[in-house]
């Protein structure tokens, strides 16, 4: 990532996620994340259909936008996952999600009860960034 898209993803904390359901249909959803170590995290519900999708299918992809009439901006990324359940990096990321999100301090969660999904980048498209 560039310096500029960098601090474009850092200064956001909402994008859509895609996913393939078994069936392959495409299926999207909004998420708060956290791009740190040029890796993308985010929160989900084991009984997600985003869940069961990244289980059976570990690719996904990603945006991060701001529209605009004047000015579009946007980074599209593809990836890989990778779940985080427990141990020392789930306690960090948690740590920094409830710092970040007001919506983790009102329905905060335990190891083993919700995990975090890591997207570790391939492929990169943005555009509006300078």
């Amino acid at each position: 990532f560039t310096a500029k898209e960098e601090e474009f993803l850092s200064t956001n904390e909402g994008c859509r996620v895609a996913t393939v359901t078994q069936y392959n249909t495409p299926h999207v959803t909004p998420v708060s994340f956290l791009f740190k170590e040029q890796k993308f995290y985010f929160a989900t519900d084991y009984d997600t259909t985003k869940y069961k999708n990244l289980k059976q299918n570990p690719k996904i992809a990603l945006v991060v936008d701001v529209y605009s009439s004047v000015n579009n901006k946007a980074v599209i990324i593809h990836g890989n996952v990778k779940f985080i359940e427990k141990g020392r990096k789930f306690k960090e990321l948690y740590d920094v999600f409830y710092r970040k999100f007001e919506w983790v301090r009102k329905e905060p969660w335990k190891e083993g009860e919700a995990p975090f999904v890591q997207v570790k980048p391939y492929k990169k498209i943005s555009w509006g960034i300078g």
